[in-house]
């Protein structure tokens, strides 16, 4: 699959910069005035200017570093780098308050003798956002079971990590005395009462956890995009008039919009990490088989998995924590971030652009080196991994639910039905071909992860437009599926940070680690927060 366009610019393409970077970090989360001496250039054409007014000359903005007591403490959230020459460069780094203040650091740096050093500066901050009233949530396009107005749909324990977590639940999950909808009117016309909740969300609401309401799936599971043509599309409260991907969308919509604060899901083939991306959410898939998937309606089970979505790192943390058991991998940082230059071509050139400022600021807000695969994918092997995994889903899904869509012509929209159908066709041999190509895929990814935790594109996009035409849906679709299959398909643990911009829409920054670090690609939650060890 080719690139949709020239691939951007690599921010680890300027030698050591990115570590200076996380260094003068480093020192001003610490107020080491002495690291920070030293990152600025010495002299008095050195420049240093915020607030309407400008320092000239390292005295002066060392004298004024030495009175102020330390910066706000801050979250980098994304860092743009641009080569200026062989020895300079500048950088532009947004950063998050813990007020909800937001900043802006401009750094024009030269690489002399003693490394990279700071010539001039500018800085500038704006406060929070003012309130503006919470969000509509949506109705029955985000809710098929809304919450009540007297309590919770379902409540937990009421103690433990997850006291009082309003949580939506994707409405493929069983829940004792509800029905399962499935995205779809004549599926849940049929479907029986459940009398047990599903393990997943029984862990939950042992943890503390309350269930606000059943939220919408789109049909059967079979998209991403988040359009449902019996129940509209839910409202994306980050992006308003766009979609807010699926099939985890109800909840999507519903932690975007605060009326959750986590959203139960599944992801077979970027379920969570797609909405995610899409409404400005964290976003965790698992890796394959972590958490059980028990009383969840099955699409495709090689790929399928039960995971979240959430605003807050906290909540999402403490959540997967409890999912996982405490049993699942260790807490060893990787040695470095990768990145993918044919990945991150897969995406539009602005999509491209932010994901990459989003993983330069995970390698800054870390101190982990952010590194270019040397022996990076090709665009045939993404050609055919993308195939390998359609195959066996389409394969997957008719099994689950063929007998369904053939006695019930018409339930589902022609375009759901149609990938249903497809999977009809496909032979036995075919499957174990894709089977095969599959297994080398994973096998590819283990190499690959043993270096480092890989950066990519959540998305290709930020979200359609809710009224975008079918062609460009399905090439948004087709896009981004080339991107979220690689870890389905291996099997191996995603985290979803909402951290990059395109104007003013969300894109997401994928970070893939090895089969099992559950645990330890969730630490990084505790080191990206806008708190006092940020």
């Amino acid at each position: 699959m080719a690139p949709s366009a020239p691939p951007p610019p690599s921010p680890a393409a300027v030698p050591g910069l990115l570590a200076a970077a996380a260094r003068y970090e480093r020192a001003l989360r610490e107020d080491d005035l002495a690291v920070l001496d030293e990152l600025f250039a010495d002299g008095p054409a050195t420049l240093r200017a915020e607030g309407g007014a400008a320092l000239a000359g390292h005295a002066e903005i060392s004298a004024f570093r030495a009175t102020r007591g330390g910066a706000p403490p801050r979250a980098v959230r994304r860092v743009h780098v641009r080569a200026l020459g062989p020895r300079d460069a500048v950088t532009v780094t947004e950063t998050e308050r813990r007020d909800g203040g937001s900043g802006l650091q401009t750094q024009v740096w030269h690489r002399g003798e003693q490394g990279w050093r700071i010539t001039t500066a500018h800085v500038s901050g704006a406060p929070a956002p003012a309130p503006t009233g919470p969000p509509a949530d949506g109705g029955p396009a985000t809710w098929r079971v809304p919450p009540p107005a007297d309590g919770p749909l379902v409540a937990g324990s009421g103690a433990g990590p997850l006291a009082g977590v309003r949580t939506a639940v994707k409405d493929l999950v069983a829940v004792a005395g509800q029905r399962v909808g499935a995205g779809v009117p004549g599926w849940l016309a049929a479907a029986p009462v459940e009398t047990a909740t599903a393990p997943a969300l029984r862990a939950l609401l042992d943890a503390g956890a309350q269930v606000n309401g059943l939220a919408q799936t789109d049909e059967l599971a079979f998209s991403l995009l988040g359009t449902n043509a019996h129940y509209g599309t839910p409202p994306n409260p980050a992006a308003p008039g766009r979609t807010t991907g699926g099939s985890t969308s109800g909840p999507a919509a519903a932690v975007a919009a605060g009326s959750a604060d986590l959203g139960l899901g599944t992801d077979t083939a970027g379920s969570l990490r797609v909405p995610g991306s899409f409404c400005g959410l964290l976003a965790w898939r698992p890796t394959h088989g972590a958490v059980d998937t028990a009383g969840v309606l099955p699409l495709a089970p090689s790929f399928d998995t039960v995971g979240l979505l959430a605003r807050e790192a906290g909540v999402l943390h403490a959540a997967a924590r409890v999912l996982l058991g405490g049993t699942t991998g260790g807490a060893a940082a990787p040695r470095a971030l990768l990145r993918s230059a044919t990945l991150t071509g897969l995406a539009e050139a602005p999509t491209a652009l932010a994901v990459d400022a989003a993983l330069a600021a995970l390698s800054v807000q870390t101190g982990l080196p952010l590194l270019d695969l040397d022996d990076d994918f090709t665009p045939a092997e993404v050609t055919a991994w993308t195939a390998a995994f359609r195959t066996v889903q389409a394969a997957e899904a008719w099994a689950a639910h063929g007998s369904f869509v053939e006695g019930n012509p018409g339930a589902l929209s022609a375009p759901v039905e149609g990938r249903f159908r497809a999977g009809a066709g496909v032979s036995a041999a075919a499957v174990d071909d894709a089977r095969a190509v599959l297994r080398g895929v994973r096998q590819r990814l283990d190499a690959v992860l043993a270096q480092g935790w890989l950066g990519l594109p959540s998305t290709a996009a930020p979200a359609p437009a809710a009224d975008a035409s079918p062609a460009e849906q399905d090439r948004v679709r087709a896009a981004t599926l080339a991107l979220t299959s690689l870890a389905s398909a291996a099997g191996v643990p995603a985290l979803g940070l909402p951290w990059g911009r395109v104007g003013a829409l969300p894109v997401g920054l994928c970070v893939l680690a090895p089969r099992g670090e559950d645990t330890a690609l969730l630490g990084l939650l505790g080191q990206v927060v806008p708190g006092p060890a940020a």
